[in-house]
């Protein structure tokens, strides 16, 4: 049966007519009307509270959202996802990175075997290993204990961990200094290494096939480095694990295949850092520390799972993602968290969000008819005040803005968190509601001024607040923005779980890699554009 087109749905329909008789209100008439707006159009669930007032809605357009999301069969996917049906159509997989963080005793069968003990077996694995090196248990080739954690990996192989490393600093093992590299450019690896000792230093390279051309160049070098140093092959298997399921080119490597951590294909590597991709995350804070972090995300998922499409946290989130970019013509969303310990969390969202429903065809195969994806960024409050906040107050695009903090801080200094968050709260307040040019006047301002000192407000922006950064917490956080984009990829009928569109970039680079490193190469055959780029590259390089 063909799926109908969304904008031909009737309850589409029915939010483009809410949304014209909407266009002359402003969020200052909202709250006018209302005086318990803030309280009303706000939602507690597991611990994170989620305060929308500040969008451009009604109770009738959450009314229409859900509607819509009933109308596309919502539910009905979460449950196939949570069952281990192959919703990755295009690949087809199951996508079950819940069963990541399930409980021991629960059941999630994937081609008729129950993948939770597998999952489990991994994460005892994890645990007694990063217990040995937090320890002091492992020894190196030269009898020391181990000091410092490269990770090795790229795309969700590093932005998961490197994200939840920073997050989770503040539970982390000092006396253990954990550094991440990703980009094939030599400078990251090289001033990885710099200043180490080879003798104190353990490599963790991720790489599910373990061909992934950047991992594998960075994970040579650092085996060249570290065979230099301590001046013997043997040294290797003290100083690589590997978080892969190619056995073979592991020990081709010199890896030790004991030393190998598994992962599986029903998992994206940007859904990944909360299983064996996350053991450099587990060696830093600790494996009960992490085992907390997986209660987060759990609850999270069975809040998903069960909560009323109204009362549900992620759906609502990503409806309302829905509703700011096809009705309301946002352009990107930026994240905002007011804790220096999520300065890599917008990074890691950017993976998340974007890789996932940046798609322009359906499950179909036929054209969109909407935009998908907006687009994600951001930094850490206050620092982007002093950036790029003047274009979100008044400049020409609209941006939707998710406000992240947490009422205690893990650092509590003086004065600094209620100065932090009251930024926070203020920069909320100044979007919503702006300043007239009436207002501006009477504070004596001049006439020609009076424009540019004037706020349209009117900017949408959603406010998620925690009581603290905590492990679980963050596992809540992360869950939360995994499953919005699963609901927004409902909506627009598309795929959140490949990613083709980062192919074909690769097979090209594979291509014009040795025209670069060699003169005598068959004649170019590309563009006009990168034949001469590559002659000069060559040329200025001597080739």
């Amino acid at each position: 049966m063909t799926t109908p087109s969304l904008t031909q749905r009737p309850t589409w329909q029915a939010l483009a007519r809410h949304r014209d008789s909407l266009q002359s209100e402003h969020l200052r008439q909202f709250f006018a009307a209302d005086p318990n707006r803030g309280t009303s159009l706000a939602l507690e669930a597991v611990g994170i509270y989620f305060d929308y007032s500040k969008n451009r809605v009604t109770s009738e357009t959450i009314s229409l959202l859900t509607a819509l999301a009933e109308e596309v069969g919502l539910p009905a996917r979460i449950a196939a996802m949570f069952r281990g049906d192959k919703i990755n159509t295009t690949e087809g997989r199951s996508v079950l990175h819940v069963a990541l963080r399930a409980p021991r005793d629960a059941k999630i069968v994937v081609d008729g075997e129950n993948v939770v003990p597998a999952v489990h077996a991994v994460l005892d694995k994890m645990a007694a290993f990063s217990e040995r090196i937090r320890s002091g248990q492992w020894l190196g080739f030269t009898g020391q204990p181990i000091r410092n954690i490269v990770n090795i990996g790229i795309g969700g192989s590093d932005l998961g961990p490197v994200m939840a490393y920073e997050a989770l600093r503040h539970y982390s093992e000092r006396g253990l200094n954990c550094r991440f590299v990703s980009n094939v450019d030599g400078t990251d690896i090289a001033e990885a290494v710099r200043d180490l000792d080879a003798s104190e230093t353990l490599f963790i390279i991720a790489s599910k096939t373990f061909t992934t051309i950047e991992t594998l160049t960075n994970a040579h070098s650092a085996r060249s480095w570290l065979v230099a140093a301590l001046g013997s092959e043997q040294a290797v298997s003290k100083h690589f694990v590997a978080v892969s399921t190619a056995a073979e080119e592991v020990s081709k490597f010199g890896i030790d295949t004991a030393n190998m951590f598994e992962f599986w294909d029903w998992v994206g590597g940007r859904y990944s850092y909360d299983a064996a991709i996350g053991l450099s995350l587990m060696i830093a804070i600790g494996p009960n520390n992490f085992r907390d972090m997986l209660a987060g995300f759990h609850a999270m998922d069975e809040h998903f799972r069960t909560a009323p499409l109204p009362q549900n946290l992620p759906a609502l989130h990503g409806l309302l993602t829905v509703w700011n970019t096809n009705f309301l013509e946002a352009e990107s969303v930026a994240i905002l968290p007011y804790d220096q310990y999520l300065k890599r969390f917008p990074a890691y969202l950017q993976q998340l969000t974007m890789e996932s429903n940046g798609k322009s065809v359906t499950l179909e195969g036929n054209p969109v008819a909407v935009n998908t994806s907006p687009v994600y960024w951001g930094e850490p409050g206050t620092n982007g005040q002093h950036s790029f906040y003047q274009l979100i107050h008044q400049g020409t695009r609209r941006i939707v803005c998710d406000f992240l903090g947490f009422t205690h801080s893990l650092n509590p200094l003086g004065k600094h968190h209620d100065l932090l968050m009251a930024n926070m709260f203020a920069q909320a307040e100044a979007l919503a509601f702006g300043k007239t040019a009436e207002e501006v006047k009477a504070e004596g301002t001049a006439d020609r001024l009076v424009p540019h000192r004037t706020f349209a407000g009117n900017r949408a922006s959603n406010t998620i607040l925690l009581d603290k950064l905590t492990p679980a917490a963050l596992g809540k956080l992360v869950a939360l923005y995994e499953h919005s984009v699963f609901t927004q990829g409902i909506i627009w009928n598309i795929n959140s779980f490949d990613q083709w569109g980062v192919e074909l970039g690769k097979v090209l680079a594979k291509r014009i890699a040795p025209e670069l490193e060699s003169a005598a190469s068959p004649p170019l055959a590309h563009d006009s554009s990168t034949n001469a780029l590559i002659e000069r590259y060559r040329k200025q390089r001597g080739r």
